[in-house]
């Protein structure tokens, strides 16, 4: 019972508007102080967290955290998505619905090449809502549209969060093939992650472009053609899809196929990732001494807040085993009716419920680690169960009202989009997430069949 107070305490207490991190810890602490003083826990119990919090200082996967921020924080201030969209509607031309389909193109681009949702979201508001209002667009549909497209750096690699859950899946399959006797410990990588989630962030592209093209056959009124005017032709398209659109297309080659082809980790991909954006502001003319200070100034503060959450829910994580949690846990999904796909669906459906009120990096700090060991002891493969998790978590960016990119979009949209216009317009693909869920819990193999080809 105290640890589910503390599960609920922590809810109460982030709901009043607390820091995430500081309230991770706060209570984690508060319940040490009780839990010892009653003797109900042993103060030797929570001796291992100064390690623990050395460890997690010294993991040398998590570097590429920082790394890939940098990344993304560079090739924003490169202006690159305002390029990219320019390049991606005018190869859309005339076609009925292209300017729609081209901000998912694009967002499914900067996802690859930043990952970063909040930047993405925000840039792609400025740049492309103004414009498909104008063109006549609904507002519901543009704001839909711009949302579900900027939340796509959750799943497409490479994406911080799969950075996250790798290093986190990694300890929870190690701590369950120690609980099942088995010494000889296999881990499960980011690299696994990156690959296995390429054909689903794929496959969630695809879907949000074709029910795009669904809505403009059905209802023209909501996503009218453009002017011909607004098309451009010839050279000048060709000029512009060189600048736009090849430059990032390489730099992603260059991510991702070096952690495919073997020849780079995923933190080594990012220093790549670094350097390469770093290269494209150069020649774009945007690499100066001011925008390296922002630049610096913006991963500093990402990367810390990243690690201070890290630090509260090691600890919080600590404290909630100490009063017996992680085998109430056990004891509760491996109980349930239906073996391992009942464990899945309670735990989906808790991830899913909780991304109304808590942010994907905190459900992959405080969450993960306690019901992943349990999951991966049930014969769950780790590599489909971290690409479930991430398609889950990228539905909390979305869902009203605490979604992320509703209040990323809503700080930047203009005063005539309405809340519940932004609202009606994500629940959509909303849907259309919830069913990738399904397609994937169908047919593992999306997620499972490229690493095992790979690797």
């Amino acid at each position: 019972m105290i640890a589910l107070l503390m599960f609920l305490a922590v809810c109460g207490v982030l709901l009043l508007g607390y820091p995430v991190a500081l309230t991770l810890a706060g209570v984690a602490l508060w319940f040490a102080l009780f839990g010892t003083t009653l003797g109900l826990i042993e103060s030797s119990e929570l001796l291992a967290f100064p390690s623990r919090l050395f460890g997690i200082m010294n993991n040398q996967t998590l570097v590429a955290v920082p790394l890939f921020v940098l990344m993304g924080v560079v090739l924003e201030k490169a202006k690159l998505a305002e390029e990219l969209l320019d390049s991606m509607a005018a190869l859309a031309g005339r076609l009925r619905g292209g300017l729609g389909v081209s901000v998912v193109l694009v967002g499914a681009l900067l996802a690859a090449s930043t990952g970063i949702v909040g930047a993405t979201v925000v840039t792609m508001g400025l740049l492309s809502l103004p414009t498909m209002l104008k063109r006549g667009y609904s507002p519901a549909v543009a704001s839909g549209t711009i949302a579900a497209a900027g939340t796509l750096g959750q799943i497409i690699p490479p994406s911080i969060i799969l950075v996250l859950l790798g290093d986190v899946l990694s300890s929870a399959y190690q701590q369950a093939q120690l609980a099942q006797g088995i010494f000889s410990l296999q881990t499960v990588s980011v690299g696994d992650l990156f690959v296995g989630a390429l054909v689903p962030g794929l496959l969630l592209v695809s879907a949000y472009v074709v029910y795009l093209f669904i809505l403009a056959a059905v209802k023209p009124q909501l996503m009218p053609a453009p002017a011909a005017q607004d098309c451009v032709r010839g050279a000048a398209l060709w000029s512009q899809m060189m600048r736009g659109l090849v430059p990032p297309l390489m730099l992603i080659i260059a991510v991702l196929g070096s952690i495919m082809l073997g020849f780079a980790t995923p933190t080594e991909a990012a220093a790549v990732g670094a350097c390469g954006a770093l290269l494209l502001a150069a020649l774009r003319g945007q690499l100066n001494l001011q925008a390296m200070k922002s630049a610096g100034e913006q991963t500093a503060k990402i990367t810390s807040m990243v690690f201070l959450i890290f630090i509260g829910a090691s600890l919080f994580s600590m404290v909630f085993n100490a009063y017996g949690g992680d085998e109430h846990v056990h004891t509760l999904l491996t109980s349930l009716p239906g073996g391992a796909f009942g464990a899945m669906l309670c735990v989906m459906l808790l991830m899913f419920l909780l991304g109304f009120i808590l942010d994907f990096i905190e459900i992959t700090f405080v969450v993960v680690p306690i019901v992943g060991p349990v999951l991966l002891q049930l014969g769950l493969d780790p590599v489909w169960l971290g690409v479930m998790m991430a398609i889950n978590l990228q539905t909390s960016f979305l869902t009203p009202p605490f979604g992320f990119a509703l209040f990323y979009l809503r700080g930047v949209a203009p005063a005539e989009l309405t809340t519940t216009q932004l609202y009606r317009g994500v629940v959509p693909f909303i849907a259309i997430q919830v069913a990738m869920l399904i397609l994937l819990a169908l047919w593992p193999a999306l997620a499972t069949w490229l690493p095992s080809v790979v690797y």
